[in-house]
């Protein structure tokens, strides 16, 4: 378990790493961890991130990928390694690789997280846009056939020509 006591913060040492397939089941862990779904999370036509905490797995995010844009999901710290800047150095993680890519833009979706995706210029859009713009993804797929999609908030960033995030 990581530990986050007040004495040793200025101690702690985050590491990212892009995931291998070998790596799945810790991703896998790391969403169940943090109570979220896991049905169609896959590696294929996906990037995934893991952030170390001290040596020890306490975030991931996955990037989706289509035709000229990419799909942020799959974004997870575990409670005892949260304020600790990983989801942060994830997001950015993930928006520079979509960016050298050559992505025009990044979408994803979230319910609950506006305000904290509103931070990395993120604005809501349509889920129809998403569908439109990424209907091959494993995500935006389980989304059309489970029938959830519409209910969700989508939200989106515009990447210009070398941008980085």
């Amino acid at each position: 378990m990581i530990s986050t006591t007040h004495s040793n913060l200025s101690e702690m040492h985050v590491k990212l790493r892009q995931a291998t397939p070998e790596d799945f089941p810790t991703v896998l862990a790391l969403l169940a961890g943090c109570g979220l779904h896991t049905a169609s999370v896959t590696p294929e036509g996906s990037t995934y991130w893991i952030a170390d905490l001290n040596g020890v797995p306490g975030g991931c995010i996955g990037l989706e990928h289509g035709e000229g844009v990419s799909l942020i999901r799959s974004t997870a710290v575990l409670p005892q390694a949260r304020s600790q800047g990983l989801g942060r150095a994830l997001v950015l993680s993930a928006l520079t690789h979509a960016s050298l890519r050559g992505d025009r833009g990044v979408y994803l979706f979230s319910q609950e997280a506006g305000d904290y995706w509103a931070r990395f210029d993120f604005v809501p859009v349509g889920a129809d846009e998403v569908s439109a713009a990424l209907p091959d993804t494993p995500q935006v797929r389980s989304g059309v056939l489970k029938g959830w999609i519409h209910d969700e908030q989508a939200w989106k960033r515009e990447l210009n020509r070398g941008d980085q995030a």
